[in-house]
Order: C-alpha cells, then structure tokens, then sequence
C-alpha cells in the first residue's frame, strides 16, 4: 500500500517519467521471462553517466558482448550525464519503476533503500562473483546484512598538483606524497603558490570546486582528514557537531582569507576548476582524482601538436597526485567513492529469473574486460580478479610516483560502515542537502562565520537526531 500511494503521489512526477518508463520499460518488465524458466528472453536496464572519458561510446560493444555472453537476455542502456543522473533515477524511483542497474555512489544506497526501491542481492550474487571482488570496495556496497550491487571501482580523492609550481615554490612534493602533511604546513605551501602583481592575483595557491554537482565534495573530503570517517561515531552519534568539524570551517575559511583561493571560490565548479589547472590559474587543484593524470597528459600532447582542440590558454602540466592535509592533529583518513552498480526492484516483486539476469548484467559491468577498460582509463585501481587479469594485457602510461601515491592513501582509506542504520544514513543526508551545502556556501562566499555555520549544524542535527544523538565536546 505504501509504494501505491507513493507512485500515485505527485501526478507531476509521474507525467515526467512517461518518457523514461519508456525507454525503461513498465514494472511488468521486471518480472522477467516464463517463471521458472532461466533461458527465457528478457531485458536488463541500466541508467549509466559517463563513468570515464571513453565509458559511454563502448555502450553498443558493452551490449552485444553482454549478448553473446547470455543469448537469451538484452541488456539495454539509457545515457545520462553526471549533472542529471540524479533526477532522472529520483523521478524513475518516485514512478515506481526504476532501472534494474544504475551506476551511483554507494554513499547513496541508504536514500533508495528508505523508499523501498533497492534489491538485495545477497542471495542470488553467486559465491564466485562475490570473491572476485576486493573485500574493502565490495563492504561499501552493503547496508545491514544486505548486499546492493557492485563496485565498479574504489577512488581515492585527492588533489592535485603542477609539478613544475610547486618545485618552483620549493614544495618537496616526494615526501608530501610519502608522509603527508599537516594544514598548518599546507598553508604555507599554498602562500608560495600565489602569484600577485598589482593587487592582481594571476595563480592561486589553491582552487577547489564548489558549485553544482562538487558542492558537497571540498568538506566532506577535509573532514576525513579531521577525525571524522563518517556522519556517524562507531556509537552511532552524528559526528559533525564535534570541535574538529568547526576546526576544519575556520581553516576553510582562513584559505581564501590568506588569498591562497580565490574569493569566488563559491562559483567555480568542477569544469572551472580544470579549466584553471591547465591554464596556469593555480598550483594546486582539487578534488583532484587519478584519471586528472591522463587528461593532463591527454591536453599536453594536443598542444605538442597544435591540435586546436587542447583547452584554450592551457600550459603544459605534469600532474603530481598530492594527499589532503590533516587537520587537528588528526592521522590520515583518506576520503574514497566507492561509486557502482546498484540494483534495484521495482513496485511488483521481480521473478527469481529477473532478479537473477539483474545481478548477472551488474556483475559483467563491474568484472572482467569492461571493468578492465573502465578502470585504465580512469587510472584507478582494479578491484577484481577477473579485472586485473584483463588488464595484464593493456597498456597505462602512468606516472610512477603518482601511482606509489594512490596506493599510500588507499592503505589509509576510510572504512566502510554498513553499520550505519539506512533511516540514520537518509536523515544525515537529508541534513546534509538542507542545512550543510547551503551553510557551506554562505561560508565561502563570506556571508556566514564559521562559528555561526557551526552552531546552524549543531542545532538541525539536534533536531533530527535529538540531544543523545549527537556527539558533545
């Protein structure tokens, strides 16, 4: 009755969806072939972004080698874009007719599984696909006892520097890469980085995205690095009301005071941010990701060229991968996406046959030759067996240093919590979309002190936590 009443909710949403449900096919869709009957016909559907730079244009070889591999099933595909990704599957989910696969931040399982919309897997992922995967990746895609899909990929976040600036400004980027760096010692690092004549402020130390899709990103990413893994504590207390939280907001905002970032730091999203990397605008970029190395190198070899499609204005780069600095005396947590395919139900129960064909498509998208090909060109590390002995015969031109970097912070990765309760997963990003982004956005536009953002945060997780939900300092 609950999901009837939610699908018939907003006749809006549902006059949106007609056009998807579609392409997607109706509820009855996922019931699959003849009960009983594994050979039967029947269509997979995935809502896939552009994973990796090549990803999308390998959907039509992706699909026929799927079909070559299990005859008797289609696995079909619909494209989305990164910024719209989101509200296509919301507007699938609230019409009660999902995808069967979308490719999403596991981060994002708890939301889905409060309406009622995700299958588990655990059952029907048979023991061969599950060993395949490296155990830490494959725990972020669990909550409770239940398994939602697979990982196509576990990404440290980092940042990312030009090697040539940063040498210029003395900065021992080889030990920064071995041993890290406390805030206090990369903020004099990012000082060296500026270049000002005239008031004029030509190269900053430091720029990160923070509008539009990265406008979440910049703290979630520092917190880690502050004591505070997760929203919540092993005991299940909301984490962000401790002192370190409002530690990390200062030093936010001592950044662009210092003039190491720039004051419309609020309105540069992830595509200005790049921008301003190749152009020589900053020394240091973030959120600075490995496949950041291959698009550098990819830019670098169309100037050699004269090739009029390098981004105009840029320089050459050598991209150096660089770790987030720790904040309050606080040990490395390194922030990782743990992004995949996750699996979804619709508002009738699927056949076993269906449900089944789901987890056979997830598991071929995230194993073997196309997780292989993902991968090297995103410059991440493989997480399966099956990935890595497809890769042995692929070529990656990566930086050495650079890749000895990636392995140092994945060792100091965040753990997975699939301890956290998914109605408490939901309420923290619920608090976080409200209250958190558009507070953070006051703060860096200079609209808002840290201390009075602090106190907002605070009092929202009281109310949606209650006084013994939070953690006191």
């Amino acid at each position: 009755m609950k999901r009837k009443l939610r699908a018939a909710a907003s006749v809006l949403a549902l006059t949106m969806a007609m056009s998807t449900l579609a392409a997607c096919g109706d509820s009855g869709k996922k019931e699959g072939g003849a009960a009983g009957d594994p050979n039967a016909k029947d269509t997979i559907t995935a809502l896939l972004p552009p994973v990796s730079a090549s990803y999308q244009n390998n959907f039509a070889q992706m699909a026929k080698d799927f079909n070559a591999l299990y005859p008797n099933l289609t696995l079909k595909i619909e494209p989305a874009s990164w910024e719209d990704i989101t509200q296509k599957l919301d507007t699938q989910v609230n019409a009660g007719s999902p995808p069967d696969i979308a490719f999403m931040g596991s981060d994002g399982i708890s939301k889905y599984m409060q309406q009622e919309m995700m299958m588990d897997i655990k059952d029907v992922a048979t023991k061969e696909m599950v060993e395949d995967f490296d155990q830490a990746p494959l725990e972020y895609m669990k909550k409770g006892d239940g398994l939602y899909g697979f990982p196509g990929y576990m990404e440290v976040h980092a940042i990312g520097g030009n090697r040539e600036y940063l040498e210029k400004a003395g900065i021992d980027w080889k030990k920064v890469q071995k041993d890290g760096w406390t805030f206090d010692e990369f903020r004099e690092a990012i000082k060296k980085g500026v270049v000002s004549e005239g008031g004029k402020t030509s190269r900053y130390g430091f720029v990160f995205a923070t509008a539009g899709v990265a406008s979440k990103d910049y703290l979630n990413i520092l917190i880690k690095n502050a004591g505070m893994p997760a929203p919540f504590t092993k005991d299940l207390k909301y984490a962000y009301t401790s002192k370190n939280y409002l530690e990390v907001l200062k030093d936010i905002r001592t950044m662009i005071d210092d003039g190491s970032m720039p004051k419309e730091l609020s309105s540069i999203d992830a595509g200005k941010r790049w921008n301003m990397f190749l152009t020589g605008q900053t020394m240091i970029t973030g959120k600075g990701l490995a496949t950041f190395e291959n698009s550098a190198k990819k830019n670098n070899e169309k100037l050699k060229a004269n090739d009029g499609s390098a981004v105009k204005g840029s320089v050459p780069v050598e991209y150096t991968v660089l770790p987030v600095p720790t904040f309050a005396g606080q040990k490395p947590q390194s922030s990782v996406a743990v992004d995949g395919y996750v699996t979804f139900r619709g508002s009738k129960e699927p056949t076993a046959e269906h449900k089944a064909n789901v987890v056979k498509a997830a598991y071929f998208l995230a194993s073997g030759k196309v997780a292989a090909t993902t991968n090297n060109d995103l410059f991440v590390a493989h997480i399966t067996k099956s990935g890595k002995k497809e890769a042995e015969s692929m070529t990656v031109n990566r930086d050495a240093d650079n890749k000895a970097a990636v392995e140092t912070m994945l060792k100091n990765a965040a753990p997975a919590r699939p301890d956290i309760p998914a109605d408490l997963g939901a309420k923290a990003i619920k608090l976080e979309e409200e209250v958190i982004i558009p507070k953070l956005q006051a703060l860096i536009s200079g609209e808002m002190t840290p201390e009075a953002m602090f106190e907002a945060v605070k009092s929202a997780a009281v109310q949606t936590f209650g006084a013994d939900g939070v953690v006191k300092e």
